[in-house]
């Protein structure tokens, strides 16, 4: 009868360390395989034009998901039930997606805008209205400058549901401006003399041609619009030398830059 126990003993005392060996080989294969994969997605990544700062996210996300399907496997081989384990990860996990819905949104946002890039660091955008240049881009919030240097902090979330104007994207960008002059001006002569403020300054492109154009007949004064291309680079200086630049010629050749003028008319009955 002893030697009959001693047997059973032994056999389930086999048994039990093969099954630890083998759940101790799935851990350790399962690591080293895990460790591998990861180092080939690092490479892959790097060769790709994803935003890096997406690189740690995406490795992240691979290495839990990978670790649970190991812990998984091990268990499994420990005889261990992993239907109930599975069931519990994934009451778990809807319960943490609820409590943290918003953060998931914004760090979701976040992933939409350095996969997609609308704009990159930088760039000089309009969010829903708000100017500034783009100074930093993170999982959760992108950062503006404002031209006064104020700085403004847009959840990702909200970014990416914007209506965005990136005013960079493109090496040129046109300058529309409109003059006006008096209804006795010569409008020829003061067309003549805005093409040649444009010919002279040399921040206005030559291609596409600009144009000048009268564009209106105001309440007291002719439109003329001005249609000028120019460098990115180059926009707001050009904005201000037209400005100046025409006044100046305008008043040397005696065009009148009018102003609204109200006419009263008293009747006596």
């Amino acid at each position: 009868m002893g030697s009959f126990v001693s047997l059973g003993a032994y056999t389930w005392l086999s048994s039990l360390l093969l099954t630890v060996v083998n759940a101790a080989l799935v851990g350790v294969v399962g690591w080293l395989l895990i460790k591998f994969l990861l180092g080939f997605i690092a490479k892959f990544l790097k060769k790709t034009k994803i935003d890096p700062l997406l690189h740690t996210v995406i490795l992240s996300v691979t290495k839990i998901a990978l670790l649970v399907l190991l812990a998984i496997s091990v268990l499994d081989k420990l005889g261990i039930p992993t239907t109930s384990i599975i069931t519990s990860l994934g009451a778990v996990g809807l319960a943490i997606s609820l409590a943290v819905k918003d953060s998931i949104a914004t760090l979701a946002g976040g992933v939409v805008i350095l996969v997609l890039k609308p704009f990159n660091l930088g760039d000089y955008v309009e969010i829903d209205g708000l100017g500034g240049t783009v100074r930093e881009i993170t999982m959760f919030n992108t950062v503006l400058n404002t031209p006064d240097n104020k700085r403004i902090s847009l959840p990702n979330d909200s970014v990416y549901k914007a209506k965005v104007v990136n005013y960079s994207a493109e090496p040129n960008r046109r300058l529309d401006l409109v003059f006006t002059i008096g209804y006795n001006d010569d409008y020829d002569k003061a067309k003549a003399l805005i093409e040649k403020v444009i010919r002279d300054c040399p921040l206005a492109l030559d291609d596409p041609a600009p144009v000048v154009r009268m564009s209106g007949h105001g309440a007291s004064a002719i439109e003329i619009t001005t249609r000028v291309w120019v460098k990115n680079s180059d926009y707001f200086e050009l904005q201000f030398r037209m400005y100046e630049d025409v006044k100046k010629i305008f008043d040397q050749n005696g065009i009148s830059i009018p102003f609204n003028q109200l006419d009263v008319h008293i009747t006596q009955n």
